[in-house]
């Protein structure tokens, strides 16, 4: 099977279920921004590997692309031919909330805002932040013109402030200062 199909050359390509919409679909959009996302986790887990002291982050992050392919799926569905896709489990924003929890144990508390930086795995957390609310903010344009799973809103909600306290978490782990917004 080759790569390139043509049929995405005028700008349409393919649901789940087969339904052709214009890639500026907001379903594509949502999904889109996800597959985004899961680059940029997939690029902080492969800077994690590198330090033994922080298995557990990168066992996290695999599940969590694992969860962001499933997201992916559930956006990406047509209007039809949609019942073989999984919906995410209920256990998974719960999870989240677990991890995030645990995160901010580790983490003195703070009553401003964080600046990114510091450390080039730190900056990594913010970008996925960011992105993942880009996706989040995508996916809410979906579920208003289609509809949307509830736990896919509520994962990609979670997980922007997963990766924000990652973000702080590793920053102690790094011994990097970590430098507040005073306006």
């Amino acid at each position: 099977m080759k790569v390139y199909t043509k049929t995405g050359d005028r700008g349409t390509t393919a649901l789940i279920g087969g339904e052709r919409v214009f890639k500026t679909d907001e379903r594509v959009e949502a999904y889109g921004s996800v597959d985004e996302l899961s680059a940029f986790a997939a690029l902080l887990a492969d800077e994690l590997r590198k330090e033994a002291a922080l298995a557990a982050e990168v066992d996290d992050l695999n599940r969590i692309l694992s969860r962001l392919m499933s997201v992916e799926a559930l956006l990406a569905r047509g209007t039809t031919g949609c019942e073989k896709v999984a919906p995410l489990p209920a256990e998974a924003v719960t999870w989240l909330e677990e991890r995030i929890d645990a995160l901010q144990a580790q983490v003195p508390p703070i009553d401003k805002f964080t600046i990114p930086g510091g450390n080039g795995v730190v900056s990594m957390c913010h970008v996925c932040r960011t992105v993942c609310r880009r996706a989040e903010r995508a996916a809410l344009r979906a579920d208003a013109a289609y509809g949307v799973d509830a736990e896919v809103l509520a994962f990609l909600n979670r997980l922007s402030d997963y990766f924000y306290l990652l973000g702080r978490r590793l920053t102690v782990h790094f011994g990097v200062e970590e430098i507040l917004w005073i306006p």
